[in-house]
């Protein structure tokens, strides 16, 4: 008797781990594939910068150098 319930709960460890490995592969091929066709269609667009002059109300200027040069900076790697 205790050798068919470890052999039984052996065989349900299995399909149960089993069932999950194969779900979690289907999940990450059908989201890359979903990723690829939303990009495909809709393509991200550049996004509108101010001019480094421009005034933004509510914003120091000082804030304004600051978020400018983290933007030159992040641009240049790409």
């Amino acid at each position: 008797m205790g050798q068919q319930l470890m052999a039984d709960s052996l065989d349900l460890l299995l399909y149960g781990m089993g069932v999950v490995y194969v779900f979690l592969i289907v999940l990450v091929v059908v989201t890359a594939a979903m990723s690829r066709v939303i990009n495909h269609f809709f393509p991200q667009l550049e996004p509108e910068v101010l001019p480094r002059e421009a005034k933004v109300p509510g914003v120091d200027p000082l804030t304004l150098k600051v978020i400018q040069a983290a933007l030159d900076k992040h641009r240049s790697r790409n």
